[in-house]
């Protein structure tokens, strides 16, 4: 997409766009972040804390595209206007009225300069490409992005792309500064071009890649992704770009088939609790929660099942488990949870494990309103006995603290939540009574 001047004073003038740094690593396939997220980077789904953004700057120790200096320039076009910058200032021996143009005197050196105090000069002047590349190289010199990026543009438009990047791909800082612009104003066809003129084929598969964000047709944008499973990734990022294209094609199947059942009325789960959102597009954590909520008893055959979900994308045990336990519990189907943490062995003997963790389950159960019963079953399940008693005590889970209190022979600590208990409940009175047991031996 051709961009116009207005797109590119845009870029400057909005909060939107990151600046550059002269401090970026230079991986381009971190950029891949939409598949690694939708498809693999399976994060908590309970503690989903987000990153703090950090603010970058440049060498110069100014925030890299937006100049805060006193007398900086707030646009684009005030510091590169087509029209020359005029000095009027009377020269000696003029007719009054009759100015000089001072800015034709200014060399590669003096525009630039000027540029990075945010003053207003015309780059028109500097017409061949010598007097062009030297103003660039003054540029980089300075090491100010601003400056660095505006040269860059009044390139881009005055030479041919084939001269531009022939030039850049000696300059490497400009190539850098150039691709990140490219990136930021969205104009993915000049950077496709460049890409194939540096045969840099991995960053170019992963603009082309890229595109699918624009196709907003699920069918289509699902063709699309599967023109991108040949292209040149690196094996890693080859697979996490086939496992997008199946978790879109899968969601289109199951999107289809849960509007058709939710449409007709007959199905007891989406009656009682219809569905807020389309499936489709979702990350592999949301479509995993999705399945077990409406798909939980479902066959291993079906699309829509999840543990073909689990299979097929290999999700660990401890992702799944969380996200079943979430699914389950806020439909507060309390058997199926058991059942999530029941396990036999080969002698038939039944025992309950949590590869999450027991203390993580009763968060979690707490968390969707379980009744204290099945609560107190959970946080007696906790190995460790201080988290035991925490979390007891937090959810007043009263049989539970009072058990291990007596446990730990904890004389005081017991006492103590004696006086959190109803007066003349039954909770008081068994405290009374392992109070003035002659059988256990206090450690205070």
């Amino acid at each position: 997409m051709n961009r116009t001047k207005g797109d590119e004073e845009e870029y400057w003038n909005s909060s939107k766009f990151k600046a550059f740094t002269f401090d970026d690593e230079d991986d381009e396939l971190s950029q891949l972040k939409e598949s690694k997220r939708a498809v693999n980077s399976l994060r908590d789904f309970v503690d989903d804390d987000d990153d703090d953004d950090l603010e970058r700057v440049s060498w110069s120790g100014e925030p890299v595209g937006s100049k805060t200096r006193p007398g900086s320039f707030q646009s684009l076009s005030d510091a590169l206007s087509d029209t020359p910058a005029k000095s009027y200032a009377p020269e000696l021996g003029r007719p009054k009225g009759e100015y000089r143009d001072y800015s034709n005197d200014w060399s590669p050196s003096d525009t630039v300069r000027r540029l990075r105090k945010g003053k207003a000069c015309s780059l028109e002047r500097f017409r061949s490409l010598q007097d062009k590349l030297q103003l660039l190289e003054e540029a980089v010199s300075m090491h100010d992005g601003n400056v660095i990026t505006a040269v860059l543009i009044f390139l881009k438009r005055t030479l041919s792309k084939e001269i531009l990047f022939r030039e850049l791909e000696v300059r490497q800082v400009a190539l850098r500064h150039l691709i990140h612009f490219l990136k930021e104003i969205g104009d993915q066809k000049l950077l496709l071009d460049l890409f194939r003129f540096l045969d840099r084929t991995e960053e170019l598969a992963l603009s082309h890649y890229q595109e699918h964000l624009n196709i907003q047709d699920p069918e289509k944008r699902k063709e699309f992704l599967k023109t991108c499973i040949g292209l040149p990734f690196s094996a890693e990022d080859s697979a996490h770009i086939q496992d997008h294209y199946t978790l879109l094609e899968r969601q289109i199947i199951i999107e289809a088939n849960d509007r058709h059942l939710e449409s007709a009325g007959q199905t007891e789960i989406f009656r009682k609790h219809p569905r807020k959102a389309s499936i489709l597009n979702m990350p592999l954590v949301t479509t995993l929660f999705y399945s077990c909520f409406y798909h939980y008893t479902e066959a291993e055959g079906t699309f829509s099942s999840p543990v073909n979900l689990k299979k097929t994308f290999k999700i660990p045990d401890k992702q799944y488990v969380l996200t079943a336990l979430a699914a389950r519990a806020k439909l507060r189907a309390w058997h199926d949870v058991d059942a999530l943490f029941t396990t036999k062995n080969w002698l038939g003997y039944t025992k309950k494990r949590a590869p999450i963790g027991f203390h993580r389950v009763v968060e979690i159960l707490h968390k969707n309103s379980a009744p204290v019963q099945i609560l107190q079953e959970y946080v007696n399940l906790v190995e460790d006995a201080d988290t035991k008693l925490n979390l007891a005590t937090k959810f007043k889970c009263h049989d539970v603290v009072i058990d291990t209190c007596r446990d730990l022979k904890d004389r005081q600590q017991l006492l103590a939540y004696r006086s959190k208990v109803d007066k003349g409940s039954a909770e008081e009175e068994k405290i009374d009574a392992i109070l003035n047991s002659s059988q256990i031996r206090w450690k205070n």
